[in-house]
């Protein structure tokens, strides 16, 4: 693959990001933590980054690979339509179906040996993984420890269109974790609605999935001089299942290397760290809770924490958001900003990776698209995801404009 070179236009820049593109989104099937994709993926990324001349470091944390190939609904012979839950496991199990649509039929239904089939209030949004950290609701604490007591064989939700909470996705699956034991299976509203006509009738499921333990990695890339003081920038590689993720999240993996090569021959005093970071779109975080655990008692170090995460849509600007930024950074940043056209201030977004710095009280910078909403509502998690609705040309824009910010944030 070509390097940048400063002479070069942009057109040439804009080919080099949609060979990244290609790389991750087409030559890669799936860039799902604990697959194979990942690990070419972020394979990919340390080697590009070696290239670039920086020191690079992969810390591995323990997964799971998870594979499925479906599953077969079926009540009285009829066939109905259901997706497997992400992560569930496996197994066939013909049983009695019982319904519950609210907390309280929950907690009164019995379903020792039945297939539980969820509607309702139950089913408005989708539950927190057990092992979620930084968002899990008492009430879905709640309802998981109904649905383990309960004891049903497996679990069978129908779910609501909600934008708000799960995107573009419908149905969506209620339950996304690899630490609940229960296998499962989703289907629409519509699905639900009917197969609940038959409640007290045999049914007939059989979910093909496997789980596997797997690894993966972090790829921390650094240059610049160990003062103590730093720059960090993250964009997650992985992406789920059955979509490219060309804007969740190769493009902003794609500004990393992009950056990475307009930073090659940078020898200034604050440190600069470009991380892949792996797991955003995985049910635990593992790659995000080793980062924590990895800079503890050292986020003070940090002078800035920037997050790529949905830049580059095709229709609209790039958007940015500040958080708890002190005045003459913000001022840094406005100023460098608002000599790249097309680079435009944003809502506040509070979905992403940077906010592993406002936790910890460090200033941050997130970059996505002014459209975020629209891409979230539409178009994120689905296999409408590909590159040919990323604008290479912004990709390259981005990462100019934070070779300049970066260069420019005194240590």
């Amino acid at each position: 693959m070509e390097h940048l070179s400063a002479e070069r236009p942009d057109d040439n820049l804009k080919q080099i990001a949609e060979s990244y593109l290609r790389e991750f989104c087409e030559r890669i099937a799936s860039r799902s933590v604990g697959s194979e994709g990942n690990r070419e993926a972020t394979g990919f990324f340390a080697e590009r980054m070696l290239s670039f001349s920086f020191q690079v470091e992969c810390p591995e944390f323990d997964c799971m690979d998870w594979t499925q190939q479906g599953a077969l609904l079926s009540i009285s012979g009829n066939l109905v339509e259901s997706l497997v839950s992400p992560y569930s496991l496996g197994g066939r199990f013909d049983a009695p179906l019982v319904v519950a649509s609210s907390v309280a039929e929950l907690e009164a239904v019995k379903a020792d040996g039945c297939n539980l089939l969820l509607t309702g209030d139950l089913t408005r949004e989708p539950l927190m993984p057990k092992s979620f950290t930084f968002y899990n609701p008492d009430e879905h604490k709640r309802v998981i420890r109904l649905l383990e007591k309960k004891k049903p064989l497996a679990i069978i939700a129908a779910t609501s269109r909600n934008p708000e909470m799960a995107g573009a996705v419908y149905p969506f699956p209620l339950i996304e974790d690899g630490d609940f034991d229960i296998p499962s299976v989703y289907l629409t509203e519509e699905a639900g609605a009917e197969l609940a006509k038959h409640a007290g009738k045999q049914v007939s499921l059989d979910i093909r999935a496997q789980r596997r333990s797997a690894t993966g990695c972090n790829v921390i890339a650094r240059i610049g001089r160990e003062s103590g003081q730093r720059a960090v920038c993250f964009a997650h590689i992985d992406s789920k299942q059955g979509t490219p993720g060309a804007l969740d999240n190769a493009s902003g993996v794609t500004i990393l290397l992009l950056l990475a090569e307009l930073l090659k021959d940078y020898d200034g005093s604050l440190g600069v760290e470009l991380v892949a970071l792996n797991g955003e779109d995985y049910y635990n975080t593992p790659g995000e809770m080793l980062f924590l655990a990895q800079n503890k008692g050292r986020f003070d170090e940090i002078l800035l924490g920037v997050n790529l995460d949905g830049v580059g849509f095709r229709d609209g600007d790039s958007a940015y958001s500040l958080y708890g930024c002190p005045d003459e950074l913000t001022s840094l940043i406005r100023k460098v900003f608002s000599a790249h056209v097309g680079i435009v201030a944003g809502e506040p977004w509070v979905q992403g990776d940077h906010m592993l710095f406002v936790i910890n009280q460090r200033p941050a910078l997130a970059m996505t698209s002014a459209e975020v909403m629209r891409l979230m509502n539409e178009i994120v998690h689905t296999p409408r995801d590909r590159p040919e609705i990323v604008d290479s040309g912004k990709l390259v824009q981005a990462a100019q404009a934070l070779n300049d910010l970066l260069r420019g944030i005194p240590a």
